[in-house]
């Protein structure tokens, strides 16, 4: 069943609820969930920008979701694909079963998009599966990690903080999104040339965020936007800078007190 519910497009069928709806500027928010009710967190979106209107129609079971740059379209039985203003399709969920006969990609090896696997005590491990669209798609982000690469399409990469290894599930792609994965739990993410894959160890909640923009700089600062930005480092945090041979000569309360600030950075 497709609704719409003011700024929210609504999908259920069977266990299953799906919210598509707006989060700033060229962007959409997805959520889905198989608990009777949907988790109300924000995890890494810190605020929703208030400038941004939807378009929201549905026309012969079919949903779409327009949002300035960005389109989303569900099916009656609830496959996603996400494109842009020019129509060129950024993500479409990857879907291999028999649910929609119509669909070009039915098949019967029953692989979902959105699969959710009950776990004791209530929780879910979910895998959230893409298409992957273009072989020469690039993609950037995804935290810090002990690895040599700069673009991570074909990656495997484990969502958890090391020591010396920081993950922040936002990619870059050349396609012209950005992909958040707004999940904080450990987890997995695969970005292969057939398949891209997120997974949660345990979950209650899908949660996922994505902003199209013509640009690299456009895409980052939507999602600065939405997760917070980084505060003007103060100047007292410049002097770290100071070279450590000038240091020794006099004291640094002397450099704290006369040095420019120019001179600093």
């Amino acid at each position: 069943m497709l609704y719409q519910t003011d700024n929210r497009l609504v999908f259920r069928y069977d266990a299953e609820e799906v919210w598509i709806e707006t989060w700033g500027p060229n962007a959409l928010r997805v959520r889905a969930t198989k608990t009777k009710s949907m988790p109300q967190e924000d995890w890494a979106l810190e605020q929703q920008p208030d400038d941004a209107s939807a378009k929201i129609s549905i026309i012969d079971h079919q949903g779409t979701f327009r949002n300035g740059k960005i389109q989303a379209s569900i099916t009656k039985l609830g496959k996603i694909i996400i494109s842009n203003s020019k129509g060129d399709i950024l993500l479409e969920e990857y879907a291999r079963t028999r649910k929609d006969v119509l669909d070009p990609k039915c098949s019967a090896i029953e692989v979902e998009a959105r699969e959710f696997k009950p776990i004791s005590g209530g929780d879910y491990h979910l895998t959230m599966r893409f298409e992957s669209v273009s072989s020469k798609e690039k993609i950037y982000g995804m935290g810090q990690y002990q690895q040599a690469s700069l673009d991570l399409k074909g990656h495997d990469l484990e969502l958890a903080h090391r020591n010396s290894q920081a993950s922040v599930p936002f990619a870059l792609s050349s396609l012209g999104y950005g992909f958040l994965w707004n999940n904080p739990g450990i987890g997995r993410a695969v970005l292969g040339k057939n398949i891209m894959s997120f997974e949660a160890y345990s979950t209650k909640v899908l949660d996922y965020w994505v902003v199209a923009g013509d640009s690299p700089a456009e895409i980052e600062e939507a999602y600065a936007s939405v997760t917070g930005k980084v505060p003007m480092m103060p100047e007292y945090g410049m002097i770290c800078r100071f070279p450590m041979f000038i240091c020794a000569r006099e004291p640094t309360r002397n450099y704290i007190t006369h040095v420019p600030f120019l001179q600093l950075t």
